[in-house]
Order: C-alpha cells, then structure tokens, then sequence
C-alpha cells in the first residue's frame, strides 16, 4: 500500500498487541478496541472466506453450527514462515493447519462441551504467513433459529446476545456475509447489522455463493449498491463448493477460479477489478486501518482515563515486596490506625464515602434513639379501656369485702409498676439495634483490610467480641434503670400532680389542653395513597401535614391546595401486607368502630419509599395519638374471660376513683417514660459505642499482636496478589499503548489515502450524449486519486477565452491584465451547447482524470474560435496580425469585445 507509512502498517499489530494483552487481564471489551466482525447466517460461507484469506483449511466444518465460541482471527503478513499461535498455548507454533483445526475445536469443547453448547469467551488465534496482509477479524456463530442435540431452547437468543456483544461498539466494523442465492431482503447478518448501525456508517457487504445462482438472475445491480445501498458497498467472492472441498482443491486454485468467473461473467465483467477474495483483503486491511487511524485520538483518551486511574493504585504496588518483615509490620500498624479512623469517622458523620443513598452508622444510631426507641416505648403504651377496667379491679380487689370510702394508693402504685415493667422490653431492644448496626460499621470499616483476609477476619473478631462484651453490661445497666424505678414510687417528684390535682383534673381541662396542642405539626412529608380505585386515577403521591388533631394532604408542599383533612379522633394504625410485585412499604389507617375512614374506604392506605420512612411516620402518629392496632385475639379473650368487665355498671363513687388514679398513673407514667427515654441513648452511647473507639484506638493493636503470628496475618489473599499483577500488567500494557499511539501520531507523515468503498465511487458510466464531441484523456498508469476540490478548478466559468496565446501556439494560463484598461478584452459569452466552446485546457500534470467522470478534451494548441450556435450568425474571431509582437506594448489599448 503505498499511500501509508510505516507508522500506518504497525497500527493493526498494536491493536493485536492490546488485545492480546487484555485478554489476558480481562479487560479487553472494555476498551472497545477497533475490530472487524464478521456475522452471518448459519452456513452463509463466512468460515470460508476466512480461510480463502489465510489460503488454508484451519477452520472446523460439519452441519450445523459449527462456529460455537468467538475466534478472534489475527492476520500477520510475515514473509520468511507461515504458522499459527493460539493465545491459551501460547509459544507453541502449529506449522499444520490441520492441527490448529483440531486445537480449535478441542479447545471449544473445553469450554462449551461436545454438545453444540456456545459461550461468549473467544479463542485467540495469530496466523503468520507471507500471503496474508495484516488484518483483524471475528467470527462469530452463525444466526441459527432451531436449537439441534442438546442445545437450550433459547439458542437463537444467546446467539443474538452474543453478537450484539460485539457489533454493538462504535468501533467494530462489521462484515455482513450474506449468500446471493437467497433473497437479500431475509438476510440475518444484514438485518442485525441495521439494528446496531441503521446508517450503514460501519458495514461492509459480502455476498458468497454468486456461483449458485438461478440461471438467468445475478447480483449485478445489488453489487453496484443499488439495490440495498451500504456506505461502505459489497463485495461478491466465490467459495469453493463442497464438491471442491471434498475434492481437496487447493485454495489457490480456487481464487484462480474465482478470478475468471467474474472476468467471464457479462454480469460482473465491468465490476471484476472490484471483486474477490483478494480485492476483500486488500479493501478490509485498508478500512481497518483508516478505522484505526480514525479512532486513534478516541482509544488514546480512553486509556489515559484508565491510567490516570490507576495511577494511584499502582504506585503503592511498584515497590512492594512481600516477604519483607518490615513491610508487614509496617503495613499492620497503617491498617489499625486506618480501622480506627475509619471508626470514628462512620459513628461521628465526617467519613471519606458518605452514603448519598441511604443512612448508614451513626446516622442510624440517631435513628434508633429519637425514632425508633420512642416508637416502641409508645407501643408499650396503655389502652384506655383495659387500663380503666384494671384499675376497677385493682380497687374492688383492694377493698375485698369492705365498701371503700376513699381512693386506695395501694391501686395506683400497683398499675404504675405493672406500666413500668412494660418498659423493660423495648429498652432493652434498643440495645439490640444499636449493636446490630454497630457491627454493620464493623464490617464496612474491614473492607479496606481485604488485601489480608487473616488480618481481617481477626480484627473483626477482636472488635465483635468487645461488643458483645459491652453489650451484656449495657443490657444490665437497662434493667437496673428499670427495677430502681419498680423500686420505689416517687410521688413527691416535682412534676408529679399529686392526689389533690388529679382529682381536680376533669374531661374538660383534657380537652381544653388538645385543643391548645390542636395546630401544633408533628410532621410533613410525601406519601401515596392506594386504595384509590384506577377508575378514580389509581394510586397518587400528595404532601401530607399531620397535627396532633387531624391528618391533611395536599397536591404539593406549597400547601394551598388541600384535597382533604381527616381527624384522628378513634383511628389506629396497622400494617398491610406487601405484595410480591411492590416495591413500596404500605400501611393503614382504620377506625376502631369499623366505620368509613376516607370516603366510601373502610381504611386509608398509604406507603412510602422506605422502611425507614414508614417507621418514622408511625412513631409521629403515635406522638398524635393514633396508636398500633392491639391484638385482637387476646383483647377478645379477656373480655370473654371477664364478663363482668363492663364498665357502665361502675357506681359513681368507683368511677371517681378510677378517675384519679388514672390520671395519677398518667402523670407518673410521662416521668418515667420520659427518664427511660433519656438514660437509655446515654448508657449505650457511653458503655457500648464510645468505650468501642476508645478500645479500638489503644487496645485492639495489643490484642492482635497476642493473637498469633503477625506474619500470618499479614499473608496477601491468592485474589489481591493476582489483582495486584493483573494491575501492574495493565498499567504497564497501557503505558505501551500509549507510547506506541503516541509514537505514531508523532512519526507519521499524513498522506491522503484511497476513499472508502461506497455507493459515490460506484456511479454509472455517462451516458453518450453527455460525452458527445470529447475526447477522452489517455489512460492513466497509476491509481487515480480523488477528483479536486472546487478550489483546484482550472479556469473560472466566466472568462472562456482569458487564455493568451504565446508565439508556439499554445495558449497561456496565466495572462496579466492590461494596465490601461485594467483588464483583458473579452469577445461576446456564448453560451454553451453541442456547438458551444470547448472547456478550457487542463494543467499539464495537475489532475489526472477518473473513469467514471465525464471526459475532458484534449488540450488544444490553436488559437480558441467561438463557432455560432444553430441559425444565428457566427461571431467571427479576434484576428490576430501576423507582425505582432509576443507581448502588446503597454500604450496599445484592447481590442474592444463584440456585442
């Protein structure tokens, strides 16, 4: 090729470079390296062309689906041997071609077993023969729709999956082989190919089997892009038949044969220059290099954003030795210090990677203390009614056989130690939480010590079993908080209200006190209510407002326009179950007395994103009052149990007495629920989590020197020291490529090549009216380069006869204008026409003419005459005295121009 250099030859080669060498590190597809693939139907003949390529028999043959695992087919033109390489052998040279047959198909049986199994993995195979030219291709399985032996029964779609892996990156031209003796308009590999690259912009058509057409039809018009037009246009070649293959016609021969068919067809005569299996190797090594050289700058980015990636990564690896003592301890001491920090930093909120999707450390921690803890000692919470009927029995039982007159302390302290007890639960599953996520943070903090699996896994267990440590004393810190209040019934506590106050307290002053908190916002925030039916819109998101009398929704957060306000007043909580396709949190708001809720809805149903959201919506319900829905069964037990339970048979006196003390146990149940949710978060807080960072900072280092061997510990995992090879061998593999790229872009000098194969260079020969009274030029003996730009035309289409003619007779190009007038006399335009003027003359050895362009007439070497057009009266032309001098004196005015 002689429009390309040196720097152009070894820019296919570097690509096989790269892509050998990520192959190898397993990232090859990721850099979208420029490629040729070659897709088809099953038995299409692509195996075939790749063989008339190399001028062998390698490839495996046989019905069916033959091709079952990419090969990745480089072509190295090598004029001194001719061999073949296989990247999984690599070193070892299969001088028999029949021997890289029988390789490639034991080596696709490793992979995908004898059963006409496929797989994605491709097998690299480097031919190195003097009749190649240097080209990169990949077969790929032929589209096949009817799985055959032991194939799954969606073959048709893996196999599609599997090309699209590779024809879907901008860089892979893709070769369409499509047999002509089938209708084009049903070709699989043409079809795909549009899928991936509607404009044509990366496809190269081939048709096989031309000599296997009907008698009488050709492909003539869809090899001249025609028919089915490409960018890049088709290329017809012929393989040999089965009858040859049998036959063992040598490969040779049969391009031999193919060359005289086209120059013998009438059909393909006039196109046989651009036709065969040569003329396709030559035109692919020529697109894929122009691809190459075209996605330079694009690859050259890409892989410095890898290194530049990698950069920091790999100059901790550049040094690192390991067996070096000294190293270890060194490294040990960096990641104990780094695990601390780490720590410290999840639990306090100032960590490096801070989770922009969901809360994680000690914003759960947070959580858990003012929401979730809240909720649950909430839940623990009395009901009114059961709460009423204790103390009713609590008082009868008190009294026994005596008629009390007045109301017994022995009651209230025995409900408020009954309430109290109820608190032990939930504080103590506070513990619980907190210690769950703390080991969460223990997990994510280890992940930076995966390069020593050992080192890990005993830093986790030193720093767990402190936990658990911690959290059994914590827990038993919780319980005393609990029996010390069981203890002892502070009834002179300053916020308590005292006997006098509590019977003071009536109905009246309750409400008048919710009505003051009535407008007070609990909480605001997005929700989705669902039991809408879809006739009325389906499921809506609206922006809800909960107070502590009423629950409102708006249509957005400006809140102007409200669609509804429900009261609270008799409503419970209650969660529903999700369904297996939601991907929503949903639960319910009911009305105790089964009565409509929103509407004609017995329950309101509403949902939030997250877990976490529902949570908190249900704890800012309970602070309004809406409480979780009791279990029914064993309510419905004990009123079942206790028919005598009834409180409308009270007398007035009881029910005075049930009075008071049930807001004296409301009094003390707000102190001491109050104290319980203070003291809790502190102890965790001081006996589990700050004693953690604490021992983290100063103990856990002497710990793990006491655990065991610290050279053991410090033992790279198998996995990071194959990570941290495969790195180094990227990082170098990129740095090559870089310096080869750069070396190429530097050392090359840009030379204009050939244009690509497409429908433009494919036109028609001028008809003859449009070469009528020309002459055509002499024939080239060189390949004509491009037509000129417009730039480059020789004379201006408005000065015909600016031409001056010099003493030989020729005329001159390049005639000055004259000094008195300012410019040249010019004879009366005549337009043009089969009588016309003749276009000016061409630069000697400016331009040479291409075939498929009109033809331009000879230079003339006589003075240009202007014939007349058909019935008018012919313009005579300029005379010229025979005693004039080459060049006019200046003084001598211009001949005037004819009208």
């Amino acid at each position: 090729m002689a429009w390309a250099n040196r720097g152009l030859e070894e820019l296919i080669p570097l690509v096989n470079k790269l892509q050998d060498a990520f192959s190898q590190v397993g990232h090859r597809m990721d850099l979208d390296l420029p490629q040729i693939a070659v897709v088809g139907g099953q038995s299409a003949g692509k195996s075939s062309v790749l063989e008339n390529f190399v001028g062998r028999d390698f490839l495996p043959r046989g019905s069916g689906i033959v091709t079952r695992r990419p090969l990745v087919l480089q072509l190295i033109h090598n004029p001194k041997a001719e061999y073949g390489e296989f990247l999984h052998a690599k070193g070892k040279m299969f001088s028999d071609f029949h021997e890289i047959r029988a390789e490639i198909e034991a080596e696709t049986d490793r992979m995908t077993g004898s059963n006409k199994g496929i797989s994605p993995v491709p097998i690299n195979l480097r031919v190195y023969s003097p009749h190649v030219l240097n080209l990169t291709l990949i077969d790929l399985p032929g589209m096949t729709k009817v799985p055959v032996g032991d194939q799954p029964p969606d073959i048709e779609q893996q196999i599609r999956d599997m090309l699209l892996q590779f024809i879907t990156k901008d860089n892979c031209l893709i070769l369409a082989v499509s047999p002509a003796n089938q209708d084009l308009a049903n070709s699989d590999a043409l079809k795909i190919a549009k899928e991936v690259d509607p404009q044509g912009m990366r496809t190269i058509g081939v048709l096989t089997k031309l000599d296997l057409m009907d008698q009488g039809t050709h492909a003539g018009e869809i090899l001249e892009n025609k028919t089915f037009p490409l960018r890049r246009g088709y290329i017809g070649v012929v393989n040999r038949s089965q009858a040859d293959i049998d036959g063992r016609k040598d490969i040779k021969a049969a391009l031999a044969a193919e060359r005289k068919f086209f120059l013998s067809h009438p059909a393909y005569r006039h196109l046989a220059d651009r036709m065969g299996t040569p003329y396709l190797q030559k035109t692919l090594n020529q697109q894929l290099t122009n691809h190459i050289r075209d996605t330079l700058p694009v690859l050259r980015n890409k892989l410095q954003g890898q290194l530049l990636g990698m950069e920091k990564e790999v100059e901790e690896y550049k040094n690192f030795r390991p067996d070096d003592p000294t190293r270890k301890t060194k490294a040990m001491l960096q990641m104990v210090n780094t695990y601390g920090v780490d720590f410290d930093k999840r639990i306090e909120g100032s960590g490096d990677q801070i989770d922009t999707v969901e809360l994680s450390g000690g914003a759960r921690i947070n959580r858990i203390f003012h929401e979730r803890f809240p909720f649950e000692l909430v839940k623990m919470e009395f009901d009114e009614k059961e709460l009423r009927r204790e103390i009713s029995y609590a008082i009868k039982n008190i009294h026994g056989v005596r008629t009390g007159l007045f109301t017994p302390d022995m009651a209230f302290e025995a409900i408020c130690k009954r309430q109290i007890a109820k608190l032990k639960e939930p504080s103590l599953k506070c513990v619980d939480m907190v210690i769950n996520e703390l080991n969460n943070v223990v997990r994510q903090c280890g992940e930076k010590m995966g390069r020593y699996p050992q080192l890990r896994e005993e830093t986790e267990r030193i720093v767990t079993t402190h936990i658990r440590e911690r959290e059994q004393r914590a827990k038993d810190q919780v319980v005393v908080f609990v029996d010390v209040n069981l203890a002892y019934i502070n009834t002179n506590h300053e916020d308590f209200v005292g006997f006098a106050d509590a019977q003071a307290t009536d109905k009246s002053t309750t409400k008048r006190n919710a009505k003051n908190l009535g407008n007070q916002v609990i909480r605001k925030g997005w929700l989705t209510i669902h039991n809408i039916s879809i006739m009325k819109g389906g499921s809506k998101e609206y922006w809800f407002v909960l107070t502590a009398e009423s629950l409102s929704w708006f249509k957005d957060e400006e809140e102007k326009d409200k669609k509804y306000m429900l009261p609270l007043d008799g409503l419970r909580v209650r969660d529903v179950e999700q369904g297996w396709m939601s991907r929503r949190h949903i639960f319910a708001l009911f009305n105790q007395e089964s009565r409509n809720v929103y509407k004609d809805y017995k329950q309101l149903e509403l949902s939030a994103e997250t877990l976490d959201e529902v949570d908190s919506w249900k704890a800012s319900f309970l602070r309004a009052g809406v409480y979780p829905e009791r279990n029914t069964d064993t309510t419905s037990a004990e009123s079942s149990g206790n028919p005598q339970g009834d409180l409308g048979s009270m007398d007035p006196q009881l029910e005075r007495q049930v009075e008071t003390i049930r807001n004296l146990v409301d009094s003390y149940m707000g102190i001491i629920t109050k104290t319980i949710r203070d003291l809790v978060p502190k102890t965790i807080m001081h006996m589990i989590v700050n004693d953690t960072k604490e021992f983290i900072q100063s103990e856990m280092l002497a710990h793990l020197y006491s655990s065991g061997d610290q050279a053991s510990m410090m033992e790279e995992s198998a996995t990071e020291a194959q990570r941290r090879e495969e790195m180094l061998r990227m990082y170098h593999s990129l740095k090559e490529a870089l310096k080869i790229i750069g070396d190429i872009n530097m050392t090359t000098v840009s030379e204009p090549c050939p244009p690509p194969v497409d429908s433009d260079s494919w036109l028609p020969p001028p008809s003859p009216s449009q070469n009528r009274g020309l002459q055509p030029p002499p024939s080239p003996t060189r390949n004509l380069p491009p037509p000129l730009s417009p730039t480059r035309q020789l004379a201006p289409p408005t000065s015909p006869t600016s031409g001056r003619v010099s003493p030989g007779g020729s005329p001159s190009l390049n005639r000055r204008p004259s000094q008195r007038t300012g410019g040249v006399a010019r004879p009366a335009p005549v337009p043009p026409g089969p009588g016309g003027p003749a276009p000016p003359p061409p630069r000697p050895n400016s331009m040479m003419q291409r075939p498929d362009l009109p033809s331009r007439p000879a230079p003339a070497f006589a003075p240009p005459e202007i014939p007349a057009r058909p019935g008018q009266n012919a313009a005579p032309a300029i005379p010229r005295r025979p005693d004039a001098p080459p060049r006019p004196p200046p003084g001598r005015p211009a001949v005037p121009a004819r009208p």
